[in-house]
């Protein structure tokens, strides 16, 4: 039975609605422990309680309009807070830059404590409380959030809650034998059980980090660590981890986080005998957290890292009656999309995108190039093996083109986590070095430059006719190329994704007023593109969206249809001239030109586009 105690109306009100299934959901997870779902409950009001009135406004403003993340206006911006600005109040001072780019949706990479040279990229916090010393303070994060709601700007941090660092307070009183705080992780006296988990879960890194168990030395016992030996797994059957892991996020929030990105989601909760990955039980978590948020701070979204296709991803949005998370990754069509480079061929690409498209239109996807991870080449080989694509050698074959040691080839990227045994690898590199770009400029070759750069563009043309929010990586806006000199820096030359984590070329950034330049020639197309993408109803989610049959297996056709506009988007994934053998019975105009053009026979150059478009009666 609801009880409002002495909470304020507001919350009451978000309590009362959600409260019936949050006390059975809760119940069923913890066998019954009412002490911790009260503790639970005061927990979610202390942190309503602190919330900011600045912050309340924005939660109730976005309740009334709570499908706002869905707007064809919304564009992405994902960056480290280091490279781009190098503090917090750096970020801070160029938000003028990143307004001037469209973005209204800014992804700070993992910000907060961790050990130097144990923290895989800031993936192994120490404290979820405070910011990395020398990027700032949580006071700093709080202030550009500030600022960016000012703007009309969301901000986005990602939340590491399968793990923490070794170097975590928890972690600390484990290792000094505290049994309250072992049990926040999963330790064994011997390595009998942990070699039964062994049996049924796979291995993350089999390469870097082999195994799921580290020995833990001042303990004398063995710790779960599915990722790295320094990022111990937190033990989610203990409501005191759920509870104060929640609070965690909320805290957050409370500083004016608005998108929570749920780290490596799948993995948070653990069976002996199973994967330990995608169990039911992590549904039931994430939902808590969906609800713990509404009830708090409502303006919050949740968006979750599972690295799977789209159609098995579905499951962590939930249901329309009880929804998880509000936004997910498309990483395979991120993926299928450089196969789609290094092959000419759009039969994967296509397929992946009628799998997309059969979805219901309630779901959003986070669309992307390139992020700050590597391409891991997770594609669909069955579908593949039709056309003779065997699995390793095609593998070998796509690392081998976009490295640039295959003939013709002028990309330029680097392996990670080489794994020969298995002929398994995946890829690092920049957008616009992988394009060509990089290649180009240092043989000073225009003829080429002018293709990569197309390349470049058509891409990015590509990703914004995609349904749902598109996410630009930092110095793709002005062709930014890879960064070598993390060879040089111990604490990176093992680690090849810093080749696309690089600074943000600030000396060069002047040169995207001016057409001639690389930097220009991208810059003004993408805002081209995007201002075409936020002032026309066909880019709405809501749009049906189809695949078309262009008779020319290098031209991938997409279709939007919505209130009556109708768009026709062709792109060439070849250097030559090839044809779309459509024929589209109404009258279109180039959206880039304004011209009228036909939409039957189109012909496109190397690495070409175009957006027809037309309105209907």
């Amino acid at each position: 039975m609801f009880e409002a105690k002495n909470w304020e109306p507001e919350f009451a009100g978000r309590m009362e609605k959600h409260f019936e299934e949050m006390k059975w959901l809760y119940s069923e997870l913890y066998h019954n422990d009412e002490k911790a779902f009260d503790y639970f409950c005061d927990m979610l009001y202390g942190y309503y309680s602190d919330r900011d009135e600045q912050l309340r406004d924005w939660d109730r403003a976005r309740e009334a309009a709570d499908d706002w993340y869905k707007s064809n206006e919304m564009l992405g911006m994902l960056m480290y807070t280091n490279c781009f600005g190098k503090t917090l109040q750096g970020v801070k001072k160029h938000l003028g830059y990143i307004e001037e780019c469209g973005v209204n949706y800014l992804h700070l990479m993992p910000l907060l404590e961790s050990p130097k040279g144990r923290s895989d990229g800031g993936y192994a916090v120490s404290d979820f409380r405070r910011v990395q010393p020398e990027l700032g303070t949580m006071e700093d994060l709080a202030d550009l959030s500030a600022e960016c709601h000012k703007k009309g700007m969301a901000i986005c941090l990602d939340f590491v809650m399968n793990h923490t660092s070794e170097d975590h307070e928890w972690a600390k009183r484990a290792r000094n034998g505290e049994k309250e705080y072992q049990d926040r992780y999963f330790f064994y006296d011997s390595w009998d059980i942990p070699e039964q988990f062994e049996k049924t879960m796979p291995q993350v890194f089999p390469t870097t980090a082999p195994g799921n168990f580290s020995w833990c030395e001042e303990a004398g016992k063995v710790v779960m660590t599915t990722f790295y030996p320094y990022q111990w797994d937190l033990n989610y059957c203990n409501p005191v981890v759920f509870n104060d892991m929640t609070a965690n996020m909320l805290f957050l929030c409370n500083h004016g986080v608005d998108i929570i990105r749920l780290d490596a989601v799948p993995y948070i909760w653990k069976e002996l005998g199973t994967s330990c990955r995608n169990l039911p039980q992590v549904h039931t978590l994430v939902r808590l957290m969906r609800m713990a948020a509404e009830v708090v701070c409502p303006g919050t979204l949740l968006l979750g890292e599972v690295v799977m296709e789209p159609s098995k991803v579905v499951p962590y949005f939930g249901t329309l009656e009880k929804p998880e998370c509000h936004m997910l990754y498309n990483v395979t069509t991120m993926a299928s999309t450089w196969h789609t480079v290094a092959t000419r061929d759009v039969r994967l690409l296509r397929h992946q995108l009628d799998a997309v498209a059969a979805l219901p239109k309630d779901y959003t996807f986070l669309n992307y190039l390139r992020c700050h991870d590597d391409i891991g080449w997770g594609l669909d080989y069955a579908f593949l093996k039709q056309f003779g694509m065997e699995e390793v050698p095609h593998k070998k074959y796509l690392n081998d083109y976009l490295r640039g040691h295959f003939w013709g080839s002028d990309c330029r990227g680097e392996l990670y986590n080489d794994d020969p045994t298995l002929g398994d690898a995946r890829l690092c590199g920049t957008t616009a070095s992988l394009c060509g770009i990089e290649a180009a400029e240092y043989e000073k070759n225009d003829w080429k430059l002018d293709h990569a750069i197309n390349l470049d563009i058509m891409l990015h043309a590509f990703l914004l006719v995609q349904s749902g929010i598109p996410v630009i990586y930092s110095g793709d806006e002005i062709g930014q190329l890879n960064d070598y000199t993390y060879h040089e820096d111990p604490d990176k030359a093992a680690d090849s994704r810093y080749l696309h984590r690089g600074d943000f070329r600030w000396d060069e950034a002047p040169a995207r007023r001016f057409r001639a330049t690389r930097q220009g020639r991208i810059f003004k197309a993408l805002r081209k593109l995007e201002k075409l993408r936020a002032s026309n109803d066909v880019f709405d989610d809501r749009a049906d969206t189809w695949t078309l049959e262009p008779w020319n297996d290098h031209i991938l056709g997409i279709g939007r249809y919505f209130n009556k506009e109708k768009l026709i988007a062709l792109f060439n994934f070849s250097e030559n001239t090839q044809t779309a053998w459509i024929n589209e019975p109404e009258d279109y105009k180039d959206m880039l030109t304004g011209k009228k053009r036909e939409a039957r026979a189109v012909e496109l150059p190397g690495h070409g586009f175009v957006w027809l478009f037309t309105k209907l009666p």
